[in-house]
């Protein structure tokens, strides 16, 4: 067997791993993850060079979870030759078409921003890296395969997917290799939640494994229990929006987004005296990814925890309260920044890269009466991460603000 790391290794982006085997005479080849490079100019323009590897060799895929950094060039793949199947979770599987058509757009505006901008100095055009015919083609190949069902894609080869708790759908994939009269057991993990984080499962422990492949991006570091960090959050909302000022929250439209509404929800509906002053305070979730994304996690409530599955049983909905708005059109997101008042809002990309976020930013930055609260992992070369590093100043749309 030949394992070689085609991305997410001395980085944290780019999870891409090929997996070689020959079991006697029945030869596989295939990929755990394929996702984009995300972060500075030089990690971005990665995505663009050939894979080290024939796309068109490549048997099949298995994805751990929806993340645009785990699944982000599955277009790119089909595009420059690759025709087999992506293996992924049912929830999984409904989230890749908002996380790739989104991803399609984004790459086909910032092509046309730059040749417009290129062609009054005479450079040559440039392509997208893939276009939307290239994520609508990937979309075909996409087979949903239940947690702990196991699957057969190749001869000599068989594997099954457990809860990661990391987003919904995450998995961690098992995976036997039959190869010289033995068998190999690899683990890959994707990406790995915490135990007791809400709304989802906690990750399952896996016992036994020949080779494990799996992600450290927090591997030096412990997390903040997370009541500490909701009731930090809580305190500054509060103190943000009592001298007028609005809350700007960059977060992940998978995942975190729909944490955070949940969290919020429990002050908004607390009948305790102490969350009065949230009654007046709205909060906008301004990215329709996010907003179609939410409606996706309603679909699978079977993937969630016991505590979530019981207020839905009672008929509360967890991802939705009395001042919670979702935005939808440009003009609606607009309007959050020509209207007075204090206000929350909740918008990708989760580290600044794109999106409305950018512009909420651009209005609020400089205003001293507002905060802006990181949520999620900043990577090194992003726009948030300048910011937490204590930039006095960043360029945001030909503008230093």
């Amino acid at each position: 067997m030949r394992i070689s790391f085609c991305g997410a290794a001395e980085s944290v982006t780019g999870s891409c791993h090929l997996i070689e085997a020959d079991s006697g005479g029945a030869k596989a080849s295939f990929l755990l993850d394929c996702g984009q490079f995300q972060g500075s100019s030089k990690q971005n323009a990665q995505n663009f060079e050939p894979f080290p590897f024939k796309p068109e060799q490549v048997d099949f895929l298995i994805l751990s979870h929806a993340h645009i950094d785990h699944c982000g060039r599955i277009p790119l793949l089909v595009k420059r030759g690759f025709r087999g199947r992506v293996y992924c979770t049912a929830a999984t599987a409904d989230l890749l078409p908002i996380m790739l058509r989104d991803s399609a757009y984004i790459h086909e505006k910032e092509a046309e921003w730059q040749n417009k901008k290129g062609a009054r100095s005479g450079k040559a055009p440039v392509e997208p890296l893939f276009t939307m015919a290239d994520a609508e083609a990937s979309l075909a190949t996409i087979t949903p395969v239940l947690y702990d069902q196991e699957a057969v894609p190749a001869e000599g080869v068989r594997f099954s997917f457990v809860d990661a708790g990391h987003i919904l759908g995450s998995a961690i994939a098992e995976i036997w290799v039959r190869e010289g009269g033995g068998e190999t057991k690899i683990v890959f993990s994707g990406d790995l939640g915490v135990e007791t984080k809400p709304l989802l499962r906690d990750p399952v422990k896996v016992r036994k494994a020949d080779i494990v492949i799996m992600e450290s991006t927090y591997g030096n570091r412990l997390h903040e229990k997370g009541g500490a960090s909701i009731e930090r959050l809580a305190a500054i909302i509060e103190k943000t929006t009592k001298r007028g000022g609005v809350v700007l929250i960059p977060s992940f439209a998978v995942g975190r987004t729909q944490e955070l509404i949940y969290e919020l929800n429990k002050f908004y509906e607390s009948k305790d005296d102490a969350f009065v002053p949230f009654k007046n305070i709205k909060v906008y979730i301004d990215s329709p990814m996010a907003s179609a994304a939410t409606e996706v996690f309603r679909k699978n409530i079977q993937d969630f925890d016991a505590d979530y599955k019981a207020l839905v049983m009672a008929g509360d909905d967890p991802l939705d309260f009395a001042n919670l708005v979702f935005t939808h059109s440009t003009d609606e997101s607009k309007a959050l920044n020509e209207e007075a008042g204090p206000k929350v809002i909740i918008s990708a990309s989760g580290m600044c890269e794109a999106g409305r976020i950018r512009h909420h930013l651009k209005h609020r930055l400089w205003d001293r009466n507002s905060s802006v609260v990181f949520v999620g992992y900043q990577a090194e070369g992003t726009l948030g991460r300048r910011i937490i590093e204590g930039a006095k100043t960043v360029s945001l749309f030909g503008e230093e603000i």
